[in-house]
């Protein structure tokens, strides 16, 4: 009976959920707010049908962790180090700001300053779980403000663990020597963690994927997971920071994608549970009761999350328009929010009605957090080019003219130096073709800058970047970065402000093709129609097709962009059909000359080769060298591998005409 009363509710979920998520999302409303809106209607607090949400916890807790670990297999150490001015500078300092700024507003309402200090740990912490999710689904991780935003949340999990630590001295029961003692514990507990990346972990794992078992791997990935977030757990940090970890020791290896396809489908499934519990712990009558108090909580927060998280990063030489994104993609409060503020009414920090206040306020924020991360590039672009915001932008000496050249003619533009970016340079510095590159990563700038590279710092949605580098007498401009929407505005600012400049957009996705087009690209290259391009081609080389056809097919298929391939059925593949169906029927095979053969030292003219077989030779190999279209004065030697085609009975005369000197008529 207790394994039904278990099913009973976790059922009930499930089903209610998918009904609440296919209706939001038959209206492009977010899962994430379908979860949470579910959640208050099954919990306690909404229609009853769930009374006790314990076990419930238990799996949001699973699907927490399993969010982590898949970020941290996806996030590599190397590049965690890359990041430390994200994750330590702009992260620390919007942390410290907003802890300051809270507590400070706080005293005045409260008048205590271990609860207003305490309050402002609770409003430091954005969702690491909604905002990575939202990045990751729409692809911009690897932006400029995903990178930013992903760094900031990294401090701000960090930060959970002296967050906790700080309560029983906040509460007065506890003291600096427990304090240091387990930020001891802490700091030995990753240190460990971060050198087994390194040499325990990659070897482990080979000795397992060489026993060939499947579910031997499956099972040491898990334990990985769960035992090294238990782990860091034993020795005071969270669990979601211990499953971190754990993903990133594991991404140092060859195994990472292995492991982050055998994880996803669980970690969508919990992760799904998780925010449904959050839901569930709403009080709708509370909401309901002190509904102005509430809303002013709510836009408090958003407005001081967004303030700090500005700040921060505008000094630290942020972006102007990536600075405002980023701020708007972490203005809530976070999951682990709500593991602070239950510690916080336990120790008698603050009141079950102050409790109940921050838990509305803070689920409201997260539902509130997909809308206005939707809305955040175009707000950021807006307020980008106001023109009081952009004097504030030139503070910062990212664009003075004299950073640039002054004088510039028919030169590329590159904007992006990742992988694309780099290559096409190489190649247009070896063709001795003037370029410029414009980049948003300040220390590839500066590291680029020091090998001669013409690379400058700046953002190119920004007009006035681009009439620096010389839009207006530019031949041609490449963009190469992985934002979408910073591609568009890029594409049509530029397009503006020459009409004559031929413009080349990369895109991962093909929804933004006929954008790119629509706004004035002359080529857009998608990624994932490249490489099937290039799969295609390869196959086609196998079955023989002429290699003239292939690139003629590649152009038809590249025309009009890649709409054949978008647009199934809008080209025939005929002519490439008809020249496979005329090869198939012509056969290439290898006949062995050795001495005792009829044929040795004879030549192809005396035989009468083609003549008498129908078949043509068409190379022979002679102490490991090919000759092609051999001379009929060519005379067989004892060794030879004699190439022959045609149809099948023609080779099957001709083999027979090579090994035993006779020609049969009819085979």
């Amino acid at each position: 009976m207790q394994e039904l009363f278990f099913l009973r509710p976790f059922l009930i979920i499930l089903g209610i959920s998918a009904v609440v998520v296919f209706v939001l999302q038959r209206i492009r409303i977010p899962s994430i707010v379908g979860f949470l809106l579910a959640g208050i209607l099954l919990g306690p607090y909404g229609l009853h049908f769930i009374k006790d949400i314990n076990s419930i916890r238990v799996l949001a807790e699973i699907g927490v962790i399993l969010l982590l670990f898949t970020i941290g297999l996806e996030f590599s150490l190397s590049g965690f180090l890359k990041m430390r001015l994200e994750v330590f500078g702009i992260g620390g300092l919007q942390v410290l700001m907003t802890v300051l700024l809270t507590a400070f507003i706080s005293y005045q309402w409260i008048g205590n300053y271990n609860t207003a200090i305490f309050t402002g740990f609770l409003t430091a912490l954005s969702s690491t779980a909604i905002v990575l999710k939202l990045l990751s689904d729409n692809a911009e991780i690897d932006t400029p403000h995903g990178r930013t935003s992903l760094g900031m949340l990294i401090f701000q999990d960090l930060c959970v663990v002296p967050f906790m630590l700080f309560i029983p001295i906040l509460s007065g029961g506890g003291g600096l020597p427990e304090l240091t003692i387990t930020f001891m514990k802490a700091l030995a507990i990753i240190v460990i963690v971060l050198l087994s990346a390194r040499w325990v972990v990659p070897n482990l794992l080979h000795q397992v994927v060489h026993t060939k078992s499947r579910e031997l791997f499956v099972i040491t990935i898990l334990i990985l997971c769960f035992g090294i977030a238990f782990l860091t757990s034993e020795f005071g940090l969270s669990l979601a920071l211990g499953a971190f970890l754990a993903g990133l020791v594991i991404s140092e290896s060859e195994y990472a994608h292995e492991a982050t396809s055998t994880i996803l489908p669980f970690r969508n499934i919990f992760n799904g549970i998780f925010f449904i519990s959050v839901g569930m712990l709403m009080d709708t009558s509370i909401l309901i009761t002190d509904s102005l108090l509430i809303s002013a909580i709510v836009c408090g927060i958003i407005i001081l999350k967004f303030f700090t998280g500005f700040l921060s990063m505008y000094l630290l030489r942020r972006p102007l328009r990536i600075s405002i994104q980023s701020a708007m993609d972490l203005a809530q409060t976070g999951e682990f929010s709500f593991v602070l503020a239950l510690a916080g009414l336990a120790a008698g920090l603050i009141s079950n009605q102050m409790y109940q206040w921050f838990l509305s306020a803070s689920v409201l924020t997260m539902l509130l957090t997909p809308f206005i991360m939707k809305l955040s590039p175009f707000i950021s672009s807006r307020l980008g080019s106001w023109k009081p915001l952009q004097r504030l932008e030139r503070l910062k000496d990212v664009s003075k003219d004299k950073e640039f050249p002054e004088k510039r003619k028919n030169h590329t533009i590159i904007i992006g130096f990742g992988l694309n970016g780099k290559n096409l340079a190489r190649v247009l510095r070896e063709a001795d073709i003037p370029y410029m590159i414009l980049e948003l990563n300040i220390d590839t700038v500066m590291e680029m800058k020091k090998t001669g590279e013409p690379i400058y710092y700046g953002d190119a949605t920004n007009s006035e970047v681009l009439h620096h580098l010389g839009i207006k007498t530019a031949s041609i401009l490449v963009v190469v970065i992985s934002d979408p929407v910073s591609c568009r505005n890029i594409v049509s600012q530029a397009r503006r402000q020459n009409p004559d400049l031929f413009i080349i957009a990369r895109t991962r996705y093909t929804s933004e093709v006929d954008d790119l087009l629509n706004l004035g690209a002359d080529d857009v290259i998608p990624e994932e129609f490249e490489t099937s391009v290039e799969i295609f081609s390869r196959v086609l080389s196998r079955y023989q097709i002429p290699k003239n056809e292939i690139f003629n097919f590649v152009d038809m298929i590249r025309e009009d962009g890649y709409r054949a391939l978008r647009q199934p059925g809008t080209t025939s593949r005929k002519p490439l059909f008809d020249k496979y169906t005329v090869l198939s029927r012509i056969t290439v095979e290898v006949c062995a000359i050795n001495g005792s053969s009829p044929v040795f030292g004879k030549s192809i003219a005396e035989l009468m080769f083609r003549t008498k077989t129908g078949a043509t030779i068409i190379a022979i190999e002679r102490d490991k060298k090919i000759h092609t279209s051999p001379d009929p004065k060519f005379s067989f030697e004892a060794g030879d591998m004699v190439f022959i085609t045609g149809n099948r009975e023609d080779i099957n005369r001709a083999i027979v005409y090579l090994t035993e000197g006779e020609i049969v008529k009819n085979l």
